[in-house]
C-alpha cells in the first residue's frame, strides 16, 4: 500500500508554526488580520470562507468576514477593496473565487495592494514568482503542495514532474516553484489540449492534478512508485450518502493508489494545506508592511 499524503496532519503542524509567529507579533502589539470578500451564495465558496475565518480565530488573528450581495456592483466591490487596502488593521485581502457574472475578477485582482494580495494572484507578485525574486507572495495551493512534498520528505532534485492543469491559480505557479532553484524538478505542463496525456504522465516521478474533473486520471496514467497530489475537489452523486453526494479528486483514487509510491487523499490532501498557507502569507504580509524582509 502506498503512504497516504496527511494533509490534515501537515497542515496542523502548519498552523502551529504560523500560531507562533502570530504571538510573537502580538508581543509587539501587531495582530495580523485578513479581510475575505465573499460575493452572493455559492454554497461551496460559503463553507470554505466559514473555515478560513474559523483558522483565522484559532490561530489568535483578526478576521474580517465581508459578505456582500450578488448584486454588489463592481464599482462598490472596487471601493471596498479601497478601504482594505488603507486599512492599517488589515494586512491581507482575498476575495473570494468565483464571483457573480458580471464582476471583472482581473480588474478585482488588480485593485488589491500586491503586498497584502494573499491569494498571489496580483501581476507584480506572478512576475515576483517567475524571477524566484523572494518577496512574492505565492498562490496557496500550490504552496501547498510544495509543503506537502517536503513534509513528507519526497525529493525534488532532479524529479520528472507533470502538471497536470494550466491554470494561474494552481497549473502555472505550481510549474514555477517545481522548477525554481532550490526545488530543481523537471517539469512538464500537460493540459485538455495534450496529445496522449497517459504517455506524458507515465513518464513522471511526480504528477500533480488539478484539471477538475472527477476521477479522470486512472491506473494508466500512472506509473508504479510515482507520487501523486491531487488537487482537485469534485461533488459527484451518491445517493447513499446522507448529504446526497461525496467528494473525490481528479485521480481515480482506488485504481490509482496501488501503484503509487505516496498521494493524497480526498478529503483531507491538498485541501487543509490551501487555508494553512493562507494564513502563512497572511503573517508574511504583516511582516512586509511593518518594513521587515
Amino acid at each position: 500500500m502506498p503512504a497516504i499524503i496527511d494533509g490534515k496532519a501537515t497542515a496542523a503542524r502548519c498552523n502551529e508554526e504560523t500560531a507562533r509567529d502570530i504571538a510573537a507579533l502580538q508581543t509587539q502589539g501587531i495582530t495580523p488580520g485578513l479581510a475575505v470578500v465573499l460575493l452572493g451564495e455559492h454554497p461551496a465558496s460559503q463553507a470554505y470562507v466559514r473555515s478560513k475565518d474559523k483558522t483565522c480565530r484559532e490561530l489568535g488573528m483578526h478576521s474580517r468576514k465581508l459578505e456582500l450581495p450578488a448584486s454588489t456592483t463592481q464599482e462598490d466591490l472596487l471601493r471596498l477593496i479601497a478601504e482594505l487596502n488603507a486599512d492599517p488593521s488589515i494586512h491581507g485581502i482575498l476575495v473570494q473565487s468565483p464571483c457573480p457574472p458580471h464582476i471583472d475578477e482581473s480588474s478585482v485582482v488588480r485593485a488589491i495592494d500586491p503586498r497584502k494580495d494573499v491569494d498571489g494572484f496580483h501581476p507584480l507578485n506572478v512576475a515576483a514568482l517567475a524571477m524566484e525574486d523572494p518577496s512574492a507572495l505565492v498562490p496557496c495551493t500550490p504552496l501547498g503542495c510544495l509543503e506537502l512534498l517536503r513534509a513528507h520528505g519526497i525529493a525534488t532534485a532532479g524529479a520528472r514532474a507533470v502538471v497536470v492543469g494550466r491554470s494561474l491559480i494552481v497549473g502555472k505557479p505550481m510549474a514555477l516553484l517545481l522548477v525554481a532553484k532550490g526545488t530543481d524538478a523537471t517539469v512538464t505542463i500537460a493540459h485538455s489540449r495534450t496529445s496522449d496525456l497517459a504517455a506524458v504522465t507515465r513518464e513522471a516521478d511526480i504528477v500533480i492534478s488539478a484539471i477538475g474533473r472527477p476521477k479522470f486520471l486512472r491506473a494508466e496514467h500512472i506509473r508504479e512508485g510515482a507520487v501523486v497530489i491531487d488537487v482537485g475537489i469534485n461533488r459527484i452523486d451518491d445517493p447513499a450518502d446522507a448529504r446526497g453526494y461525496r467528494l473525490v479528486g481528479d485521480v481515480d483514487f482506488e485504481a490509482v493508489a496501488p501503484k503509487c509510491r505516496a498521494i493524497t487523499p480526498v478529503p483531507g490532501g491538498v485541501g487543509p494545506m490551501t487555508i494553512a498557507m493562507l494564513m502563512r502569507n497572511t503573517v508574511r504580509a504583516c511582516r512586509v508592511l511593518r518594513g521587515e524582509k
